[in-house]
């Protein structure tokens, strides 16, 4: 299988690149920093030079042409303004979306987050609440492509250890979750139709991960 993910050098994505590359697979990384290539060869991936904010949509169909999947793990990341968070979170998303779309590439996996759905609390710090909205926005511009999306809302990101055990569902508690164990279920995520058409939220819990993704049905 060969995978596009873009967002590459964050560190759901490094770790899903390195999974994926364990079992055999190709990893395309999308990265914008050429200082980040060594970073991602070290985890048997393929850094792809695409700077998602700023490439044509020809040079992003070239990027994820001949793929099997297009995974979104990208974000503004901290410190950035209302300006980034629209333009990466929603921005980003939108356009890689659009390509896969031309590109016929079916299979694709939104990272996304809890709570986009809820208006913000009084006295929510405006860029949470721009970040909250960008993301809201991608999610609704990915449910009208003709793609085979998968949703995935994890709840509190974390560095802890992976599990190996998740709670996976439309809607769960507001919990944690390590970074380690969102990778893999979108490893496993990308290996079957569950979970197509859905959108899923994702904490730590009992369900060993395969039984979790396989419990997900087709809409």
């Amino acid at each position: 299988m060969h995978v596009v993910i873009a967002g590459g050098h964050g560190k759901i994505a490094r770790l899903l690149a390195e999974l994926l590359s364990r079992n055999g697979h190709r990893a395309d990384s999308l990265i914008r920093n050429p200082q980040h290539e060594d970073d991602i060869r070290a985890v048997g991936a393929v850094p792809v030079l695409c700077d998602l904010e700023n490439a044509s949509s020809a040079e992003i169909d070239a990027v994820v042409t001949g793929a099997d999947a297009v995974v979104f793990a990208a974000g503004a990341g901290p410190g950035s303004g209302i300006a980034r968070k629209d333009s990466v979170d929603r921005g980003a998303a939108v356009s890689l979306a659009a390509a896969a779309e031309r590109s016929g590439v079916r299979r694709f996996v939104q990272i996304s987050s809890m709570g986009v759905d809820e208006p913000p609390q009084p006295g929510t710090d405006e860029v949470w609440a721009a970040y909250l909205a960008a993301k809201a926005a991608a999610e609704r511009d990915l449910r009208t492509r003709d793609l085979d999306a998968t949703i995935l809302r994890p709840g509190r990101l974390t560095d802890d250890p992976a599990t190996g055990h998740v709670l996976l569902a439309p809607s769960v508690p507001r919990a944690d979750i390590p970074r380690g164990d969102v990778a893999a279920v979108i490893a496993e995520l990308l290996t079957t139709t569950a979970g197509i058409g859905q959108t899923v939220e994702l904490i730590s819990g009992e369900s060993e991960i395969p039984a979790a993704v396989r419990a997900l049905t087709r809409a």
